[in-house]
């Protein structure tokens, strides 16, 4: 698999600041992470052995959703799938919105689908399920009691994410219409990666899948978790069960390796603090 890049200009670990744009995203604009596992019990012993996550009690009134914890604070979720979607587990990232209808209706404009129409999730804010042209998958969460992480860009908590697909220039138009992203692609012929940004922060990369990504893998969001040392997290991560796809290898921005868990979600984890060299420039995509 190509190697990772994450986005110039920003290390998982460093300070953000929080400002809103004109539809009420935020410079914290990917909010929130959840997956559904055919084996909540043995996804939970997974992740808990290489993030040293714990878990709440589960929402029976929710499907048995399922927050994943470090040090006591919300990183991501687990659930069973719903009846009749008991597919391959992918983990489902999602973007912030103001109006997770509006941001829909815009999904619809520019191409992609919405395979989950906006549903109010009790008190704690309405989400959707969409789809860009391309096929992959990512979710929009329009906040109220649930303001998604409370721990990002440290150990045990989100850091990054990147776009896999095979059409980084439709990616790259889709995107800026449903959320306000400038696009800057990396210039290097041995890489095909772009950062979409919220002014002038970064929120999420695209990665082009190179031919050496077996077909049958389909387009899909790579989460990056923070670990404090990338070897050993990788280590464990194999002990428990999970495939090494690619890494680790040291980047401008940390340490990071690449893997599919025992039940089929692609995930990645990165040492920030593991960077070595220069970050590579970019250039604005008209």
């Amino acid at each position: 698999m190509a190697a990772h890049v994450l986005s110039p200009g920003r290390r998982p670990g460093a300070r953000q600041r929080r400002e809103t744009h004109d539809d009420g995203t935020t410079r914290r604009h990917p909010v929130w992470a959840d997956a559904a596992f055919a084996d909540p019990e043995g996804a939970k012993a997974f992740y808990g052995e290489v993030l040293g996550w714990t878990f709440d009690e589960a929402a029976s009134e929710f499907g048995g959703y399922t927050r994943a914890l470090k040090d006591g604070r919300a990183v991501a979720a687990v659930v069973p799938p719903a009846p009749g979607q008991e597919r391959h587990s992918a983990w489902v990232l999602y973007l912030a919105t103001a109006d997770a209808a509006a941001a829909a209706e815009r999904v619809r404009a520019a191409g992609g689908s919405v395979p989950l129409e906006p549903v109010k999730v009790g008190d704690s804010g309405t989400m959707a399920i969409a789809r860009d042209p391309a096929g992959v998958v990512f979710g929009l969460w329009q906040a109220d009691a649930h303001r998604g992480f409370e721990l990002r860009d440290a150990p045990g908590g989100y850091g990054w994410a990147e776009v896999f697909t095979r059409d980084t220039a439709a990616a790259n138009a889709f995107f800026p219409q449903v959320f306000p992203y400038r696009v800057r692609r990396i210039v290097d012929d041995r890489v095909d990666y772009s950062v979409y940004s919220l002014g002038d922060e970064p929120a999420l990369g695209a990665m082009g899948m190179g031919p050496d990504v077996p077909v049958q893998v389909p387009p899909y969001v790579s989460v990056y978790f923070v670990v404090d040392d990338c070897d050993a997290a990788a280590g464990r991560a194999v002990q428990a069960g999970g495939q090494l796809v690619f890494g680790p290898m040291t980047t401008p921005f940390g340490r990071s390796a690449s893997f599919v868990d025992p039940q089929g979600a692609a995930f990645s984890l990165i040492d920030p603090g593991a960077a070595e060299g220069e970050p590579p420039s970019t250039v604005e995509v008209a």
